[in-house]
């Protein structure tokens, strides 16, 4: 196990499907804040050292984010930060902050009220429009179907192969009470499903969910003197690739590829294919499932599908890949997505995912994409 490590000591998850209008999402921080602040026994007014949010102006409706988040967080008059990025992001600025021995305890929280936005592909098409090529006049996802394309025919995997990855998230999200988009289907299901963004379909593409998400880390002489046995996080590495899709390759994502040899250099893994025992890995649409698994080391080029028709990523393969359900069937949480990827691994780790348990799971990765139209990643190693 890696020498500099942080612990992670405790998570909260405020859940509440795919709308929410009974809640504010400062309703729904505090909720799962405090749920954290219990696991881990802390008193956040009086313990944590410094405070992270992760969130995107355009998602919330207001800008400098941290001016909403103490009162919830119990973070007032306490040092605190917005990342304007995914929850994967968040948790490496908190480590780097752990790391340098001037922080004991960091407090990361994300949050994903898409509810409240009465047109998100709209709104993602306002907004990304002059971020990568404006002449183009299109909607952003048009990228992911001609990206899709472009890895099925040079990878050697198949449409039917990312059909398969929507049918086994979907039914493994029937098994986690967090599996608001859980649905018993089939493979014809997936491919006889509405055409959106060729050759993309309907039930390939993650749909939106509401909820809140907390952890609370520690550094390791903090959670040895508080007597836990946590969740050790021993490696990170994030990546952010060119903006403009011209300028990048579109088979095999360099910020998957990029952060995760930095995560497996800290963590000391040098055969990333037997390391780890699970793997949550971004699936907001259903080929990235296995062009990632390939990016990072998890399946050679061209063998993921291969594999999936095995059941190798199966609950009892080989590698369990988004037992959870992953977005395809939990939902796409926006900037909270990476903090579900790592608290579901958590989860593992500490053998309390009920219903969909990994057996003698030790060690676990979480792999997040902040989704189109970016080129930035993060990946995270686990042990126990």
């Amino acid at each position: 196990m890696a020498k500099n490590k942080v612990a992670l000591i405790g998570y909260g998850i405020a859940s509440y499907g795919a709308l929410s209008p009974e809640v504010s999402y400062k309703e729904m921080m505090y909720e799962a804040c405090s749920r954290a602040y219990q696991m881990a026994g802390i008193n956040p007014r009086k313990e944590v050292d410094s405070f992270v949010t992760c969130s995107e102006d355009f998602d919330e409706g207001t800008s400098i984010f941290d001016e909403y988040v103490p009162d919830q967080m119990g973070a007032m008059l306490r040092p605190t930060q917005t990342i304007a990025g995914d929850g994967l992001q968040g948790v490496a600025a908190a480590v780097m902050q752990i790391l340098t021995g001037r922080f004991e305890v960091v407090v990361v929280e994300a949050h994903s009220k898409a509810s409240n936005i009465t047109d998100h592909i709209g709104l993602l098409h306002f907004a990304a429009d002059p971020v990568f090529t404006r002449p183009l006049l299109a909607h952003p996802y048009f990228l992911a179907g001609l990206e899709m394309r472009c890895f099925v025919s040079i990878s050697g995997n198949t449409v039917i192969d990312a059909a398969r990855v929507a049918m086994k998230n979907k039914n493994n999200a029937l098994k986690n009470p967090l599996g608001v988009h859980g649905a018993k289907i089939d493979l014809e299901d997936v491919l006889m499903s509405e055409p959106t963004f060729e050759p993309l379909k309907k039930l390939d593409q993650a749909n939106p969910a509401d909820l809140g998400l907390c952890v609370v880390l520690a550094s390791e002489e903090r959670a040895r003197k508080m007597g836990l046995s946590p969740v050790w996080i021993t490696g990170m590495g994030w990546c952010t690739d060119s903006y403009q899709p011209e300028r990048r390759d579109w088979c095999w994502p360099a910020y998957a590829k990029i952060a995760s040899e930095m995560a497996y250099r800290q963590a000391g893994i040098q055969q990333p294919g037997k390391a780890f025992q699970l793997a949550e890995i971004d699936d907001t649409f259903s080929y990235k499932e296995l062009q990632h698994l390939e990016t990072i080391g998890l399946a050679r080029v061209g063998e993921a599908g291969e594999k999936l028709e095995e059941g190798a990523f199966d609950l009892g393969g080989e590698l369990a890949v988004n037992p959870s359900g992953g977005s395809l069937g939990c939902g796409w949480m926006l900037d909270a997505t990476g903090l579900f990827r790592l608290i579901e691994v958590a989860k593992q780790l500490r053998g309390e995912a009920n219903g969909y348990q990994v057996k003698d799971a030790r060690a676990g990765i979480a792999q997040s994409w902040r989704g189109i139209p970016t080129a930035t990643g993060a990946v995270c190693v686990l042990e126990v």
